[in-house]
């Protein structure tokens, strides 16, 4: 797919990273939030039935090919589908809100020095879509269409994988097909409509260039539309294995959502995941603590498999009742399962906690009583968790390559 151009030139009012964008999503929508779900009747769902038809009508009344309309017709067919479908879904969101972008001066995105989109969300303030109420996951999805038509999808899945880690709405991806082929439909209507806009006289290739684009976002929409059938790859290790480092790098290199147990647990004591250093106000690893934390993992887990979603679950799983409750949310659904177990020899581990201990500015020994503690309750895994467990030396020079391939060969190649 070809990408859209940017221009080099500055924005107005400079820029934001990725992590900045993202961080300043959740904000927004977070202080935007309603104490309770909206009590109109399917508000949400009203608002996006409305876009999508506006935008279908919109792009028929323009395009004459019948391969072109065939495309919309399928498009539409799924859309009238998952819209009654997802109905359940739709009803627990809040109300519509006008996007971020309506309330922000232009603002480009950037990924270190380089320029990605001249305006944050490839949406901009005076654009009519930014001032129209909707739900806030049309911003996720905005900014995951207009990554996802430059060729960006590294960023795409670091963006999703972090709006979600902060803002714990794991029940948008339900719904974010939805978003991203209405906003895709919107982005393949304007181009539409820039061609109509040209005067007479503008050159034939422009004209082309407008119908290519418009295209390429409908491809987009189709290929979002297409429902994948994601694994769960569950990776489980004492502290210090590098399981955290190494999920992370599946994030963007697959395309998964990452759970992590220690952001989970503290999210279930109102602690936020900006605040991951604050001192809970209660002793948070008690054994309860614990099972709602493995409960709430499996729950979110379930739910982004629904969604089609790769999801990667970052915790210890000393038990193997913890370890079970997990892969059920695959097996229930026919999904593929893989448990990556993280290793290091003894001195390493105990190596990586005390450099650990020395960043974060604690004493050691604590972090240290903590390894030897899970060590003795770790729980061998049985044979029915060896049919899907692989081992990784994460000591190993090429440890991240070595596990895309294990991955690749366990669960892609069948």
């Amino acid at each position: 797919m070809a990408k859209p151009s940017v221009t080099s030139t500055s924005h107005p009012s400079g820029a934001l990273s990725l992590d900045e964008l993202i961080d300043s999503l959740v904000v927004a929508h977070r202080s935007g939030a309603d104490p309770l779900p909206f009590s109109g009747p399917s508000t949400c769902l009203a608002s996006t039935r409305a876009l999508v038809e506006e935008e279908l009508g919109a792009l028929v009344s323009r395009m004459r090919g019948e391969e072109d309309l065939a495309q919309l017709d399928r498009l539409r067919e799924w859309l009238d589908q998952e819209l009654v479908r997802l109905q359940a879904c739709f009803a627990e969101r809040r109300e519509p809100r006008p996007s971020w972008a309506a309330g922000h001066p232009p603002t480009a995105l950037r990924d270190n020095q380089r320029l990605v989109m001249l305006d944050a969300l490839d949406l901009a303030p005076e654009d009519s879509l930014a001032r129209r109420t909707l739900d806030p996951g049309f911003d996720v999805a905005s900014l995951l269409v207009g990554l996802a038509i430059r060729g960006e999808s590294r960023l795409a899945n670091r963006a999703l994988d972090r709006y979600l880690l902060l803002s714990g709405d794991y029940a948008l991806t339900r719904l974010l097909s939805v978003f991203q082929v209405a906003r895709a439909l919107s982005c393949a209507r304007r181009a539409l409509q820039r061609r109509s806009e040209m005067m007479e006289g503008e050159p034939l290739a422009h004209i082309a260039d407008a119908v290519g684009t418009s295209r390429r976002y409908l491809a987009l929409a189709e290929k979002i539309s297409v429902f994948r059938f994601p694994p769960l790859i569950i990776g489980t290790g004492v502290s210090g294995s590098g399981k955290s480092r190494f999920t992370a790098n599946m994030v963007e290199r697959l395309g998964a959502v990452r759970l992590c147990s220690d952001v989970e647990r503290r999210r279930l004591f109102g602690i936020s995941p900006q605040d991951m250093n604050a001192e809970p106000p209660v002793d948070i690893f008690t054994d309860d603590a614990t099972s709602r934390t493995y409960q709430r993992l499996a729950e979110l887990a379930g739910t982004l498999l629904d969604a089609g979603i790769t999801t990667c679950v970052d915790a210890t799983c000393l038990a193997r009742r913890q370890r079970k409750l997990l892969c059920q949310q695959a097996e229930a659904r026919g999904l593929p399962v893989l448990i990556v177990s993280f290793e290091a020899d003894d001195e390493t581990l105990e190596a990586r906690i005390v450099r650990r201990a020395q960043r974060q500015g604690v004493l050691p020994q604590a972090s240290l009583d903590v390894l030897h503690r899970q060590q003795s309750l770790f729980e061998p895994f049985d044979s029915e968790e060896r049919q899907h467990l692989v081992y990784l030396d994460t000591t190993a020079a090429d440890a991240t390559d070595t596990l895309a391939s294990l991955i690749e060969q366990r669960i892609y190649a069948g």
